[in-house]
């Protein structure tokens, strides 16, 4: 069979981007369709690969400013030959899951979530810095945009969601169903530590939705160490909120981040996501983790077992359960057998196996 892999932008490291890294693993050959990659930002396992772009890619300022190249990413698709090729993998949290591929070309979509901007925008932009105007005019557009994803989401043979909720917004907005195949987590990165520090720890992009404010306030108020790992549009604004106890760390490299992880007194993790692949990596270094009790981490988080619930995304809430942490004592190699069960040699084994009996099933008419 000969593959082709799909994916929204290569811009960033993050988890969805951490898939595209075992997709390249499991099909070397596959050569990988994106809209727009930054080679700066690429990790090693992905140096090798055949990445393959759109015309975006040739804009002045792109890698930079590939947000504000919103309306030109459904028309970059559209010219993206996927001829030849007998299965496409798009992995998509935004326009991969839209592409056109030929009619005897069987299409699987690795959905990290339909678009969030889209179809949750004032969520999405509740916190951003934008003029009211502008977010007017956006939202008209929106409204666009979540017809034209709707519409496209048909060319799509078959649906994988990455956790429950997403599972429920492809039924709630395309009127599809999906599998659930949880991502894979590279276990083996990450190795426990005897010494635990006296800080906590978040590692993320600074955006506005992540909700990394919260935990800011939360430990403004109470003094203790909190490390911020990751960069992006809102980090002035919560710089701007920071007492001397709360560190900006910016973006790392994967070995000092595992180090921090293994010895970190727990992981924030304060937003609403997907899935969530940086809990289980915690959970793979050893250390519990506090989340905001929706999205992937209802799927991934056991109380009491590797990690705790906040209910509301409130500061006291928070503050509560940074408590029950300080409080508890974790059994270390039950948080690491959680998360081994999320390990990537497993998912690669599975989710192979999915893609050759829903190609089977696809030629069969099913």
């Amino acid at each position: 069979m000969k593959i082709a892999i799909a994916h929204d932008y290569l811009i960033q490291m993050g988890g969805a981007e951490r898939v595209v890294e075992v997709f390249h693993h499991m099909y070397p050959e596959a050569p990988i369709f994106t809209t727009v990659f930054n080679g700066s930002r690429l990790t090693d396992n992905l140096k090798d690969a055949d990445i393959r772009t759109s015309w975006l890619q040739k804009i002045p300022g792109v890698k930079t400013n590939f947000k504000g190249m919103l309306p030109l990413y459904p028309m970059a698709i559209k010219d993206l030959d996927f001829s030849g090729y007998d299965i496409v993998l798009s992995s998509s949290s935004a326009f991969m899951k839209s592409i056109q591929v030929p009619s005897h070309t069987f299409h699987l979509c690795y959905c990290h979530t339909p678009m969030r901007f889209a179809w949750d925008y004032d969520t999405y932009m509740e916190r951003q810095s934008n003029s009211g105007l502008y977010k007017r005019l956006l939202k008209v557009y929106m409204q666009q945009l979540k017809n034209w994803d709707q519409r496209t989401s048909k060319n799509v043979n078959q649906f994988v969601a990455n956790s429950s909720v997403v599972k429920k917004r492809i039924q709630n907005y395309y009127h599809r169903d999906s599998d659930i195949i949880f991502p894979p987590i590279n276990t083996a990165r990450f190795t426990s530590s005897s010494t635990i520090g006296d800080y906590y720890l978040i590692v993320s992009r600074l955006v506005s939705y992540k909700r990394i404010d919260l935990a800011v306030e939360a430990f403004s108020r109470n003094g203790l160490k909190l490390y911020i790992v990751g960069d992006g549009p809102d980090r002035k604004r919560l710089e701007s909120m920071a007492k001397s106890n709360v560190s900006f760390l910016g973006r790392l490299e994967d070995d000092q981040v595992t180090g921090l992880m293994a010895q970190c007194r727990a992981l924030i993790f304060p937003g609403e996501e997907d899935f969530g692949i940086t809990p289980l990596e915690a959970n793979a270094a050893g250390r519990p983790v506090i989340a905001y009790q929706a999205g992937g981490a209802l799927d991934t988080i056991i109380p009491y077992v590797n990690g705790v619930f906040f209910q509301h995304q409130e500061v006291e809430d928070l503050l509560a359960a940074i408590n029950e942490v300080e409080s508890y004592s974790w059994d270390i190699g039950q948080i690491i057998s959680h998360a081994q069960k999320f390990d990537e040699e497993s998912f690669m084994v599975n989710f192979k196996q999915y893609v050759e009996q829903a190609y089977v099933n696809f030629l069969k008419g099913g």
